[in-house]
């Protein structure tokens, strides 16, 4: 199996830097891009054609939510995760209705993360 692309979006650092650790451990996939906010993800996922996203939802400026619309235009087969707080339900459904094909709920375990990550990945 080729090495997967991954691209991390969310606006904490701690939360990037835990995903990445999670991630490097999943022999077929390596993190390819960070982001902070939607923007910067957008942008990312158009140079770098990942085979995964993780998206936090609650993020300054361009939200999750939005960014996962922007991607779906550009990527109407996109593979988003995506990882939020407890209490985001009605914005977790409606990322879900957007086209994200799973969620995780912060704080997260670090074997659910890999199982959803590797899962989605070899679908």
């Amino acid at each position: 199996m080729s090495m997967k692309k991954i691209l991390i979006v969310d606006d904490a650092t701690y939360v990037r830097n835990r995903l990445k650790k999670i991630i490097d451990k999943i022999k077929f996939a390596e993190v390819v891009g960070e982001a902070s906010n939607g923007e910067d993800a957008v942008s990312l996922y158009k140079d770098l054609k990942p085979d995964l996203v993780t998206m936090d939802l609650v993020m300054p400026n361009y939200d999750g939510l939005q960014a996962i619309d922007a991607i779906m235009k550009i990527d109407k087969s996109a593979k988003i995760v995506v990882v939020s707080a407890m209490g985001q339900e009605l914005s977790v459904a409606e990322a879900m209705e957007k086209g994200a094909k799973e969620y995780i709920t912060k704080p997260f375990k670090d074997d659910e993360v890999s199982k959803i990550v590797e899962h989605i990945l070899k679908n």
